[in-house]
């Protein structure tokens, strides 16, 4: 056996892998890869040259715990970043693809199917530039027999008979917030492939890289087609979780329960488990709302209407969540929000990351400002140009390549600041939004003092000690919770 291994471990001395796509995930993925793997050269490339320049720098493109210890220990030994796509691609081995696959905004499909634009873009370039066979690693998240479309604009578009490709899907479900931990310690990574001798053996390869650190019965194989229909189903379920909580938060609030209670309750059922059960204003980050509407027009498109419509459920009651913060808020504010100042606290769709995308946050505030709210912004990790690209950027346009260069707008109702004091000062109600623990820790007594009268906290993540709260003279919401007097209707 050990000198099986060696003899392997000799056939792939020479590994070379080249990342297309230097986001959230592939960034990350790669960095974990070079650093488990010092005997494979991996280069991650984007067209992006300020994205590529920042991973290349001190200060990384994207905030994650511990990302940057984990790049610093592997850059310019056995990671590197690069623009110069076609010679990286041409000398890989293993070719992983992580683009962008937005929803489409117009044509057949708009709002539900995903554009694969940029993942075909991707596959006719490697097909020009290779001139070795290679395996093609899906790694973005596709629809259902995505590697199918794939495998044919490879093959007819390379013009060297000798190539070959084989196509694999592994796709990620990395946690923003978790994701170097979750990469080093994985519930599983799973890798579909064609069950043919070339797919077995390209499926086998795969697995022998992820196995430098994980346990090989962590490393699960599958046929393409399962592999990616199981990555839908992951986000959908995970959804599906969050918006089933949030839908009981609702009746909680009407009926004097408390969601927490409720929640922990089913939770200790071994077979219904704890996790995602914590009701909030509602789920965003970049995959779930994406994956389940991409679920919904795979349905449609083989006629399984009804499966569609119920999983399309999730995302309407996501919505609703949302709008009924918002209603929440103004109601308990005499009917109007007009000219009053709100201070967000939170924009990032959830704590430990700066990502925004889908953030809830976006959709409350928009909801109060076109009541005439005037929303003041603070997030510890969110720039202020992000935030006001993303109050001015269209539904889904976030997940457009160019999108971080497009104009990011001032807008009238609309405040960036830079300390929770500065947020607060004057404002006559404060919103939870992002579930940052700093948030528990400020000095509430002082902040009451400088805010105005009624003076209220909405909290959409219940993190705060609400008890403690009312004591000091705040009308508080929490999710999910009895109603405090203040806020019952009494008509």
């Amino acid at each position: 056996p050990r000198a099986l291994c060696r003899h392997r471990l000799a056939s792939f001395a020479a590994m070379k892998i080249a990342c297309i796509g230097a986001g959230y995930v592939g960034g990350p993925t790669m960095a974990m890869i070079a650093l488990k793997c010092p005997d494979i050269i991996v280069t991650v490339v984007d067209i992006n040259e300020a994205r590529i320049a920042a991973w290349n720098s001190d200060v990384l493109p994207i905030y994650e715990p511990g990302l940057d210890e984990v790049v610093k220990a592997a850059r310019g030994k056995n990671l590197f970043f690069s623009t110069d796509t076609r010679k990286h691609v041409g000398e890989a081995d293993i070719v992983f693809v992580s683009v962008n696959t937005p929803t489409k905004t117009s044509g057949i499909g708009a709002g539900k199917a995903a554009d694969l634009t940029y993942w075909e873009g991707a596959a006719r370039m490697i097909a020009s530039c290779s001139t070795s066979s290679k395996i093609v690693v899906e790694k973005s998240t596709v629809p259902v027999k995505t590697a199918e479309a794939i495998q044919k604009v490879l093959t007819r578009n390379c013009t060297d008979p000798n190539v070959q490709f084989e196509i694999l899907s592994n796709p990620e479900f990395l946690a923003e917030g978790t994701a170097i931990s979750d990469l080093q310690n994985p519930d599983r990574v799973l890798i579909g492939g064609q069950e043919t001798e070339s797919g077995r053996k390209a499926v086998a390869t795969l697995k022998w890289v992820y196995e430098h650190w994980i346990p090989s019965e962590r490393v699960l194989t599958a046929n393409l087609w399962s592999a990616e229909l199981a990555k839908l189903t992951a986000n959908a379920f995970l959804a599906q979780r969050i918006s089933s909580i949030n839908s009981i938060s609702a009746l909680c609030e009407t009926t004097g329960a408390d969601v927490s209670q409720v929640a922990h309750a089913i939770g200790t059922d071994s077979r219904i488990g704890h996790k995602f059960l914590n009701a909030s204003v509602g789920f965003g980050g970049s995959c779930f709302q994406k994956d389940i509407l991409n679920l919904c027009y795979v349905c449609e498109s083989v006629g399984l209407k009804e499966v569609a419509d119920y999983w399309f459920s999730v995302v309407s009651m996501n919505d609703y969540q949302k709008n009924r913060f918002v209603e929440r808020v103004i109601s308990s504010m005499f009917n109007t929000v007009s000219k009053k100042k709100i201070a967000i606290l939170g924009f990032a769709f959830k704590k430990d990351t700066g990502d925004t995308r889908e953030t809830p946050a976006i959709d409350v505030c928009k909801g109060l400002i076109r009541d005439g709210g005037k929303c003041a912004i603070y997030d510890p990790e969110v720039k202020q140009d992000q935030i006001f690209r993303d109050m001015s950027t269209p539904k889904f346009e976030w997940d457009r390549p160019n999108y971080n260069k497009t104009e990011s707008h001032f807008l009238d109702n609309v405040q960036v600041c830079s300390t929770p004091e500065d947020a607060i000062t004057d404002a006559h109600a404060i919103c939870v939004m992002t579930e940052w623990d700093a948030f528990k820790t400020y000095d509430y007594p002082a902040l009451y003092t400088k805010m105005q009268k009624p003076a209220f906290i909405f909290d959409g993540r219940n993190v705060l000690d609400h008890n403690k709260l009312r004591e000091i003279g705040f009308i508080v919401y929490a999710l999910g919770k009895p109603l405090d007097p203040f806020l019952q209707k009494a008509y």
